[in-house]
């Protein structure tokens, strides 16, 4: 039976292979059968270990073999593997001859579950004109590609391998839709990866785009990612921008679900001004109330609390702390008010200790939050990343990319 649970008919050297104990099996044994064999799991496996410690000799005459029939390994499930091998272990020649074979199929493959690994691996070992020449196949198709399983993976490693002015066509493809893309699963991730790798000149026209939208991109379970790699990423202006459009809402936005990760992004990558800005807020008053005990209370406010501690300095932080003695009668009758008083003893006990400000001295959160683990408190689904055990939005899901030196995929373990 295949991995599909269908009958199979073998040859007699596979099945051979498969099945003896005592032949020890060479690359020149099995040439005659190779497309065979990179097709089957246990011959993949075997070609890949192989090639790893080969001559030059047999490298060329296993990829001969295989060569004819590489476009449609490079679509099948453990053929592909072995496509990818050659990609990384081949010669410059056999890095071109594969990508000849791709050639006006780029895009197909771009959107196969497993032609997107093979063209991911081609996107990054091949440079230069043969890698251009690879892209300009999806000009035209950017946008089916963003919105699909497999090839937003595909533009993801064009962003991060290719020079700027080779996928200009794929930012150019992004201006006036930015904000719907901001907000879908797939194209939050683009996104991010433009933000990461472009210049500021070649981008400034979406990070407008994604400034002019930041409050409705706050309160998304995707666009909060892009806002906050702007802020992560982009220039002063830009986290301005952002400041402008959320200010005295900051207090609200702390209790938000996906909001109060933009505001903790503010804090750490704003200038000293704008933490000062939004002390103001956090320190003041909100529909009467003290809004440092509104957040405080809050299942998300407090970790924007244990931020500002963090992160701020100086009188600033002296401050802060000197708001939240004010309540500290309240403050310990709170669920999470333990860990803010814990983060304050630390902070202080550090400053006691050297004789300076413990800003390296973070009392960890509640467990599960600095150790990357679950919160219940914080979970923010399947995109948490960072300190809040909130998954990389740029990763893609198991067996979506290239094996990056792994020999098998989730399919073959």
């Amino acid at each position: 039976l295949d991995a599909a649970g269908a009958d199979v008919k073998r040859s007699a050297l596979l099945e051979e292979f498969r099945t003896s104990k005592v032949r020890k099996f060479e690359l020149c044994d099995i040439i005659g059968e190779c497309d065979e064999f990179c097709r089957d799991q246990h011959g993949s496996r075997f070609i890949q270990t192989k090639l790893e410690v080969a001559s030059p000799a047999e490298k060329e005459e296993v990829f001969e073999a295989l060569l004819p029939n590489a476009l449609s390994l490079m679509t099948d499930l453990f053929g592909n593997y072995v496509v990818q091998k050659f990609m990384e272990r081949g010669t410059d020649d056999q890095r071109a001859a594969l990508a000849t074979s791709m050639r006006g199929r780029v895009f197909a493959l771009s959107l196969d579950m497993y032609g997107c690994r093979v063209v991911q691996k081609a996107i990054e070992v091949i440079e230069g004109e043969l890698q251009a020449s690879l892209l300009q196949e999806l000009e035209g198709h950017v946008m089916k590609c963003v919105r699909d399983q497999n090839g937003n993976h595909v533009i993801q490693k064009c962003i991060e391998k290719a020079p700027g002015p080779t996928i200009q066509f794929i930012v150019d493809d992004f201006l006036g839709h930015v904000v719907p893309l901001a907000t879908h699963p797939y194209g939050c991730r683009v996104i991010q990866r433009i933000l990461e790798n472009c210049k500021h000149s070649q981008v400034n026209m979406m990070l407008n785009e994604i400034v002019e939208s930041t409050k409705d991109l706050v309160h998304d379970q995707y666009g909060n990612y892009v806002v906050q790699h702007v802020l992560e990423h982009g220039q002063p202006k830009d986290r301005s921008g952002v400041l402008e459009r959320l200010r005295w809402q900051l207090v609200a936005l702390s209790q938000h679900k996906f909001a109060s990760n933009v505001v903790e992004k503010l804090l750490q990558f704003s200038a000293h001004h704008t933490r000062q800005v939004m002390l103001e807020e956090f320190t003041g008053e909100i529909n009467g109330q003290a809004a440092i005990l509104v957040m405080m209370r809050d299942a998300y406010g407090n970790y924007v609390i244990q931020k500002a501690l963090d992160v701020c300095q100086g009188a600033d932080r002296e401050r802060l702390i000197s708001c939240i003695k004010e309540h500290m009668v309240a403050v310990r009758r709170f669920v999470y008010g333990k860990h803010i008083i814990a983060h304050i003893e630390k902070l202080e006990s550090g400053y006691k200790a050297d004789g300076r400000e413990g800003r390296n001295c973070r009392m960890p959160g509640p467990p599960g939050r600095d150790r990357g683990g679950f919160s219940p408190h914080r979970d923010r689904g399947m995109y948490n990343q960072g300190d809040r055990g909130r998954r990389d939005m740029g990763m893609p899901p198991p067996g979506m990319q290239g094996m990056h030196g792994q020999f098998f995929s989730p399919h073959v373990q």
